[in-house]
């Protein structure tokens, strides 16, 4: 695993969660550590770690990833898994927190398991750790409602950071795959130009949600809309929980490409 690409572009996600500030749609640089769940009153972290699995069909990577995370105090592996199928029965079992995944895996794709652990794991933050740098396997990652997407050549010594990062609302991006998204965004932008518009409404937001939206998509995190709208960062927060609420999707990222299609925001 060599540090050729490591995670150092990441792509803000699921529900209210934070991203860095880069000039790009939806991507956040450097995985920030966060804090076990809860705290206690008087500020002491109550012990309740991030529950973890592992999803690979290689044995050897899946006992690289698992000795790296034992080893980390505030993470609990709960399982392993060795194909889409498995992945999906354990996650109903342990309900973890988040899912290192592979996407070509026997009996059931990791993007098919994606779709399925939301049902029997909503809260769950998956990250697709593979090999793949295909654009249709990265799209349909975060159409599937993946929280990010790195290469396996990301250093193991950055692993646990990673699951951190997910767990605290980031969503990651692998730096070479990040120029295909926003291709795709241009690419979503011109399409809708050239076609007809739809007959059924896109979902009606209001304008502050609408100012929230383009602000993520220039890749501000939670702290800097705040910031930039003059409002509190719960604010915000519940800002972008209403719009993933109202578009009915998973990730930061997803917003942005939906609205992108729906025209609800403009991108150039």
């Amino acid at each position: 695993m060599g540090r050729s690409a490591g995670v150092s572009s990441q792509a803000s996600d699921n529900d209210a969660g934070d991203s860095s500030s880069v000039p790009a749609p939806a991507i956040a640089s450097e995985a920030a550590g966060v804090k076990p769940k809860g705290a206690a009153a008087s500020g002491d972290l109550v012990s309740e770690p991030i529950r973890a699995l592992i999803v690979d069909d290689h044995a050897l990577f899946r006992r690289g990833l698992e000795m790296v995370l034992e080893s980390e105090p505030d993470i609990e592996l709960v399982g392993e898994a060795s194909d889409g199928e498995e992945a999906v029965r354990k996650a109903g079992e342990s309900l973890p927190d988040v899912v290192l995944m592979d996407i070509r895996m026997p009996r059931s794709s990791g993007i098919e398991a994606c779709r399925a652990l939301k049902d029997v794991a909503p809260s769950a933050k998956i990250v697709m750790l593979t090999i793949s740098d295909e654009e249709d396997d990265l799209f349909d990652a975060i159409r599937a409602g993946a929280s990010g997407y790195l290469l396996k050549d990301i250093p193991l010594d950055e692993v646990a950071g990673t699951v951190r990062a997910v767990y605290g609302g980031q969503s990651l991006i692998n730096p070479s795959m990040a120029a295909k998204l926003l291709t795709e965004f241009a690419v979503l932008a011109r399409r809708e130009e050239e076609e007809p518009p739809q007959q059924v409404p896109a979902p009606r937001l209001t304008e502050r949600e609408i100012e929230v939206l383009r602000l993520v998509a220039r890749g501000m995190n939670n702290r800097d809309i705040a910031k930039e709208l003059f409002i509190s960062e719960n604010t915000v927060k519940n800002h972008v929980r209403n719009i993933l609420e109202k578009l009915q999707i998973h990730s930061r990222m997803e917003a942005v490409m939906v609205a992108v299609r729906e025209k609800l925001i403009e991108f150039g």
